[in-house]
């Protein structure tokens, strides 16, 4: 392994890169799509499991300091506006949120915001590894140019439709579940 691949992995898992500006940053350094997304996606999940196994107990610490509890309750606060929608779709949702590649919808937000809603640890953790691979593949691609090779061509319609009807689909299921 070379030094770049440990620096993809490691930028990944911190909170405010992850794959957003990892898999980018890899392939502009000259790594592979496949490598980087790979090493990406693996340093993303790293802290996922050990977020939903402590927030319980350090968040219980850590309210205990007047300044980190103000900081932890901005934090919960901006969670939850994000994913208010998460909790009528429960594990679904929780995928959904952190597939999306959007600023504040990946795997550290993803985590506390299932911590958040009571979802339970294993289904989290395979809801977010889902959604955290999902947000790779589009950060991929985009960052190879698919997505504009695809507008170029005048496919957009055709990817529109395949996303909207994906979306149509899963409603359509969890309101038939309520």
């Amino acid at each position: 392994m070379f030094n770049g691949d440990w620096q993809i992995f490691f930028l990944s898992a911190l909170p405010v890169t992850e794959l957003r500006v990892s898999i980018p940053l890899a392939i502009s350094l000259g790594m592979t799509p496949i490598r980087a997304y790979i090493f990406a996606v693996l340093g993303n999940i790293l802290p996922v499991m050990p977020l939903l196994l402590l927030l319980d107990p350090f968040s219980a610490l850590f309210c205990r300091i007047p300044a980190v509890d103000r900081i932890f309750k901005r934090v919960i606060e901006r969670t939850r506006l994000k994913g208010k929608n998460v909790g009528k779709y429960g594990i679904w949702g929780l995928v959904l949120f952190v597939s999306i590649p959007f600023p504040g919808t990946g795997a550290w937000t993803g985590a506390i915001l299932s911590w958040l809603l009571g979802i339970k640890i294993l289904p989290a953790f395979l809801a977010i590894c889902v959604g955290v691979c999902c947000a790779g593949i589009l950060v991929t691609l985009a960052s190879v140019g698919a997505i504009q090779l695809t507008l170029v061509y005048g496919l957009e319609y055709l990817l529109l439709a395949v996303v909207g009807g994906l979306l149509i689909y899963y409603m359509f299921r969890q309101k038939k579940k309520s």
